[in-house]
């Protein structure tokens, strides 16, 4: 872990049940995250900021204003972009250590 990394996580660091062992484990981790919506979307941004290490996006829908007032990982200037890659840019703004693959493509 570099000094970046070790002040960036510094506060999961404290914490005794996680420590720098832990947070190397988190950053090493993988996620799937099936929608970019009304529950994926922040769980995009809380994995990510928190420094897990690859995320993989699947969703087949596209940022709508209507989707604005509660999916906030997306934005006005990303109306009509797919959710998966308005996703990826909110993540990457928060920590671009993680990697994202956005998948277009509806999960079944």
């Amino acid at each position: 872990m570099n000094d970046e990394e070790l002040l960036r996580y510094s506060r999961h660091i404290l914490l005794d049940d996680i420590g720098i062992e832990g947070q190397q484990r988190i950053m090493g981790s993988r996620a799937l995250i099936i929608g970019a919506g009304g529950l994926g979307s922040p769980v995009a941004l809380f994995l990510g900021s928190a420094g897990v290490g690859h995320l993989t996006i699947v969703d087949n829908d596209t940022v709508d204003l209507t989707n604005l007032q509660r999916q906030i990982a997306h934005t006005m200037s990303r109306v009509g972009l797919p959710k998966v890659d308005s996703a990826e840019v909110a993540v990457a703004a928060l920590n671009p250590t993680v990697t994202v693959v956005p998948m277009v493509a509806r999960a079944d």
